[in-house]
């Protein structure tokens, strides 16, 4: 879960009408330094960029979808289906 101080910072700059990458790079200064606290195991800079990025994607900053071939776009694909399989089982039990 990012710290409130993040995701306001990040609504800041959406107020601010900065582009969603900046607005995402907080949440990923956030995760850097998590790394450098020794927070989590993240091994390596790019494995902190991407949760950082994950992170973004769902406090709502529209980001694009994860690059084709990498695991973060294989879990995006399943989510968007699983999205869309409860909203069609909720449909069906509304009626």
């Amino acid at each position: 879960m990012p710290e409130k101080q993040t995701i306001e910072r990040a609504h800041e700059d959406a107020r601010e009408g900065k582009s969603p990458s900046t607005q995402a790079g907080e949440f990923v200064r956030e995760e850097i330094h998590h790394v450098r606290e020794g927070k989590h195991g993240a091994r390596n800079p790019q494995q902190a960029i991407a949760i950082g990025l994950s992170k973004a994607r769902r406090a709502g900053v529209k980001l694009g979808p994860p690059p084709k071939g990498t695991a973060s776009a294989r879990k995006a694909g399943n989510t968007k289906r699983s999205r869309q399989a409860r909203s069609a089982a909720h449909r069906r039990t509304q009626r």
